[in-house]
């Protein structure tokens, strides 16, 4: 069942109307703003379940040949989220390999994919849409593959147990406390989701209440209720969302305990993370993917390094010791204030960090003969854009290490960056999303 987050537009609030198809997840292309979600559970895609189907376009959609659940997953055929999990691992390993050598080979070398040690319970952030069966009874899990049914999930082997353990909790708590879960039908109910984040190093946890109105009665008696069954938690926040759309995750916001967000340790620096922040899932293997992008950078101590699409400031912190100074470049306004906050956290003085589309900011920093040494790029799943890579290019960097979630649009980006001077040397796949088809990839690119 894994699960790729990212952020997403806002979307304007609608009445209730009936159940919409669920979209596929990623960090990709969207056909239009009200068709993202806040963030991607991942859970939500577009693969598995019957043949044939036709995606609102009306183009048929590939599948996998039917197959029977060999998985130590109960409800693995009808989750989708994790698409390999009945296999041995280094069978993902292999067929991850070889995706990633089909698609990167024309370009620079493929090294040997970076596996995990343990690749189960891997994820810090675990997601569970709220409903009600037939009788009225509360569950809790995911939607099932291209609908809006919700298949119960008690246990998940990619999520945090403790995570898991927390939501069973809250779902036993809600007759007691009278509370309904949302109908997405008739538009009544309070709770829809619950969201847990937990630090993999300080083990702090955060519980994420979304609720279809800010109306919560009895609040303080069920936060006292879940505090006393789970003391380990940290902070407690409600999260309103009242809109009709696929956003998990709406504006307003309640810290009902505690300090409103956790922290956690990732590459010996201490960063905040909110509901909203954009935090890799899997901590073990973001430490190994980040080693990388630093061995590949082979920063000096005296680099302008710039960290595009930099989200909470995490690259751009990690480079920070072994630079000259390192500018940050992120559009969404929450994940770069949580960027200033984490460099002021960790004393940091030679970061700034800056609100604006990528592309436009840097092809100012271009056309104003700014230099860059080194360039860091994490763009989401959807890749990066010509203007961006035309920019980055008249900046003349030595080195570009290019840090991809999605092998499909880094292999379009790579072609576009080999016609205008900059040569792949080589790409190593790191697997963050064991169980999954997916991976993370990170290149090193040089000026010819």
């Amino acid at each position: 069942m894994g699960r790729k987050p990212d952020s997403g537009e806002k979307s304007s609030d609608q009445k209730k109307g009936p159940k919409k198809e669920q979209r596929a997840g990623g960090k990709g292309n969207w056909g239009n703003d009200s068709q993202k979600p806040k963030y991607d559970t991942g859970r939500n895609r577009a693969s598995g379940g019957n043949s044939n189907l036709q995606s609102r376009e009306g183009i048929k959609v590939d599948r996998q040949p039917v197959r029977k659940n060999t998985s130590a997953c109960p409800v693995f055929l009808r989750c989708g989220g994790c698409q390999l999990l009945d296999m041995p691992y280094e069978k993902q390993l292999k067929i991850k390999q070889t995706k990633l050598e089909e698609l990167l080979k024309p370009y620079c070398k493929v090294q040997p994919i970076i596996g995990m040690k343990d690749p189960f319970h891997y994820r810090n952030k675990v997601h569970a849409v709220f409903d009600h069966d037939k009788k009225g009874n509360p569950v809790s899990g995911v939607y099932e593959a291209n609908t809006h049914r919700v298949v119960p999930v008690e246990s998940c082997l990619i999520e945090d147990q403790k995570a898991d353990e927390i939501i069973g909790t809250i779902r036993g708590m809600l007759k007691s406390f009278k509370i309904k879960t949302y109908d997405e039908d008739t538009g009544y109910g309070l709770l829809r989701h619950v969201l847990i984040r937990r630090g993999f190093t300080t083990g702090e946890i955060m519980v994420v209440l979304v609720t279809a109105s800010p109306v919560f009665p009895s609040k303080n008696n069920f936060v006292r209720a879940l505090r006393e069954k789970h003391p380990e938690i940290t902070t407690i926040v409600q999260n309103v969302n009242g809109r009709d759309t696929s956003m998990v995750l709406g504006d307003r916001e309640n810290v009902l305990y505690g300090k409103g967000y956790i922290e956690d340790i990732l590459c010996g620096f201490r960063f905040r993370i909110s509901s909203k922040s954009f935090y890799q899932v899997n901590s073990v293997q973001t430490e190994v993917l980040y080693r990388k992008a630093m061995e590949l950078a082979a920063l000096k101590g005296k680099e302008t390094v710039i960290d595009a699409y930099c989200g909470i400031g995490t690259i751009g912190i990690v480079a920070s010791q072994e630079a000259g100074q390192v500018i940050g470049v992120e559009l969404n306004r929450d994940a770069v204030r949580d960027a200033a906050q984490n460099a002021k956290i960790n004393g940091i003085k030679n970061v700034q960090f800056y609100c604006n589309d990528a592309g436009a900011f840097m092809s100012r920093m271009a056309d104003n003969g700014e230099h860059a040494d080194v360039v860091f790029m994490d763009p989401p799943r959807s890749g990066s854009t010509e203007e961006f890579i035309q920019a980055v290019v008249k900046m003349k960097p030595e080195k570009v290490v290019y840090v991809s979630c999605g092998p499909d649009t880094l292999a379009r980006d790579l072609a576009v960056f080999r016609k205008m001077g900059y040569e792949a040397k080589a790409a190593w796949g790191v697997d963050m999303f064991p169980g999954t088809e997916h991976c993370e990839v990170c290149v090193e690119l040089c000026r010819k």
